[in-house]
């Protein structure tokens, strides 16, 4: 039996529309019927929650709550990164959405480099960042499931490849479930050129795909599900959409 995993920046919920310089709008219901559409058994999300000029941080985190009472049936788990008073006002936490129970959940921070940089006016300063983790366990198999969300290096003058720290400790953590399946999610916010995909690829780690770019702002292909050979890949698709700046990655596996 075959269970699909999809990844997806959702942006807190705000569509993309490049045809007018208005605000956008925040539908999470149309973010959610989205969602629902694709079918997961499992959806990892990145910015679930909009940040704050200042670092501040919403709690109970208003997104995630309302998503879960969009998907009654899934089990889940949210955090936010550490704070950062210089806080490039985007959105920011992450979830994993299952329905299979999940345990064994952890958090693992991902310091931040030691960079600043101008936005609108003020000095900057690169954030930390999160992985989270969660096992559940399909049809009696055991699978760790990875979800993180990557500085964006390209957007405040540097490279991933320049500052390795947080892809580094994820490498760390791959390794850790080689001998069982084990997949991560996330938005690597890698520009092309950044080596990110041959990293993780030679730590064990496919992707399901890397031909289709993923982000509406640029053409890149940021979003990524990774899998070990514990793992068959069926399909892996991206499935575009405008409730977001990304389009999101749906992948169907099999167990070897």
């Amino acid at each position: 039996m075959s269970f699909r995993v999809v990844t997806f920046n959702i942006q807190n919920g705000e569509s993309f529309d490049d045809t007018t310089s208005a605000p956008p709008s925040i539908d999470l219901d149309r973010t959610c019927a989205f969602i629902n559409s694709l079918a997961p058994d499992i959806f990892c999300l990145q910015e679930v929650e909009r940040g704050w000029d200042g670092g501040r941080q919403v709690e109970p985190p208003p997104n995630y709550i309302r998503l879960k009472e969009a998907f009654p049936n899934y089990d889940s788990v949210f955090s936010y990164p550490i704070p950062n008073d210089k806080e490039i006002p985007f959105g920011l936490g992450l979830a994993i959405f299952s329905k299979t129970s999940l345990r064994d959940f952890e958090k693992v921070h991902l310091p931040a480099a030691n960079l600043e940089f101008e936005f609108e006016g003020k000095t900057r300063q690169a954030s930390s960042r999160l992985l989270i983790e969660a096992s559940t366990t399909i049809e009696g198999r055991d699978v760790r499931l990875m979800n993180t969300h990557l500085q964006a290096f390209f957007m405040i003058g540097g490279s991933s490849d320049s500052h390795p720290e947080q892809r580094n400790i994820i490498e760390e953590r791959l390794k850790l479930y080689s001998a069982g399946a084990a997949i991560l999610t996330g938005d690597m916010n890698s520009a092309p050129g950044e080596t990110i995909v041959r990293q993780f690829e030679d730590s064990g780690y496919q992707t399901a795909q890397i031909s289709e770019v993923t982000w509406r702002r640029r053409p890149y292909i940021t979003d990524h599900i990774f899998y070990n050979s514990n793992l068959e890949l069926k399909s892996g698709r991206v499935v575009q959409t405008n409730v977001s700046d990304h389009h999101a990655v749906v992948a169907d596996f099999d167990f070897h």
